[in-house]
């Protein structure tokens, strides 16, 4: 089985949100890294020294190579990451290989050709 890494940078207003859509897409977890910082095209307004800018969280989720693109797409939407241009992002990246996920595969493997 192969699998992709998506990884969403998203306002933590949204971060729940976005992990309930995935995991109703088809993605089986996430780790959450919070308080992520990062700057667009435009660099973060200050204020007395202080930045002010929402905070990001990272999402990470190991996915199963087939329903990645549809997981991406609905982090995408329910993220509103082409309707907001500082909601955040998300991308794909392959994965060579993976262990300790052994226990889902047996679910994946029923969820994929379910899709098929």
């Amino acid at each position: 089985m192969h699998f992709k890494l998506l990884i969403a940078l998203v306002n933590d207003k949204k971060s729940d949100a976005v992990m309930q859509a995935a995991r109703e897409a088809g993605a089986t977890g996430a780790t959450v890294i919070n308080n992520a910082r990062g700057e667009g095209l435009e660099q973060s307004k200050t204020f007395f020294g202080l930045t002010l800018e929402t905070q990001r969280d990272m999402l990470l989720f190991l996915v199963e190579e087939h329903l990645a693109r549809q997981i991406l797409e609905t982090i995408a939407r329910v993220g509103e990451f082409d309707t907001d241009n500082s909601a955040g992002i998300a991308f794909q990246i392959d994965v060579e290989d993976a262990i300790g996920v052994s226990h889902q595969v047996e679910e994946l493997v029923k969820k994929v050709e379910e899709e098929i």
